[in-house]
């Protein structure tokens, strides 16, 4: 990336996977059922797309697609009717 804007983004993102790695960021989203590996994924298929890397952007989506879908269908299964 070569712009002063993709700079920019390339920070944002950056700062984005520092939190996302911090204990703290990670218990609390936790505790609100999501998981932070999976937001990582997320983040880095959208960093992937603004970079214009649409076949890393669209592998990163689905997986984390495919994961969520899985995550809330299982933890349907496991409630109480």
């Amino acid at each position: 990336m070569g712009t002063r804007e993709q700079k920019e983004l390339e920070d944002l993102f950056d700062e984005l996977d520092q939190l996302l790695k911090n204990r703290d960021v990670q218990v609390d989203l936790a505790e609100r059922g999501i998981n932070a590996s999976l937001a990582i994924v997320a983040a880095e298929g959208l960093r992937a797309y603004l970079r214009g890397e649409k076949e890393r952007a669209a592998e990163d989506f689905s997986t984390v697609s495919e994961e969520i879908a899985h995550r809330a269908r299982t933890s349907k299964a496991h409630q109480p009717s």
